[in-house]
């Protein structure tokens, strides 16, 4: 059975979003702002529906979905795009593949202890953040 990821989880790390930020043709004076940024996450999970929230002094995103039903999804304010959207559950992770313009385009989240784990991906790119449960 999958995990339950409802909490509040302040980020820890991060490694190579830049590249995953060139791989989205993300402008440089863009990449700078998203760059020096430090999101906090907010999911709340009940069932098959699961909102995430990316919180930071810059933006928030706020996805909503159900799992295992396709839907469009406006990146429109992470990358001017919308695609083809369906989140899944492989074993324990969370898993999100995004059809569109860009290949290979989607994330992960993943529990390992009170540590939430999230990969992104978009052409060859993988950036890696984990954030802590506070709540």
């Amino acid at each position: 059975m999958p995990p339950n990821l409802t909490g509040y989880y302040r980020f820890v790390s991060q490694k190579n979003l830049e590249d995953y930020l060139q791989a989205l043709n993300i402008n440089v004076a863009l990449r700078k702002i998203v760059l020096l940024l430090k999101p906090d996450k907010e999911i709340d999970h009940q069932g098959d529906r699961i909102i995430v929230k990316t919180l930071s002094t810059f933006r928030n995103y706020v996805m909503e979905f159900e799992v295992g039903v396709e839907f469009e999804e406006d990146l429109r304010i992470v990358d001017g795009r919308k695609c083809q959207t369906i989140v899944t559950w492989e074993e324990e992770q969370l898993v999100c593949v995004q059809k569109g313009e860009v290949p290979n385009r989607g994330w992960r989240h993943w529990l390992e202890g009170e540590k939430l784990h999230l990969e992104l991906t978009a052409r060859d790119a993988v950036c890696k953040q984990v954030f802590r449960k506070v709540r």
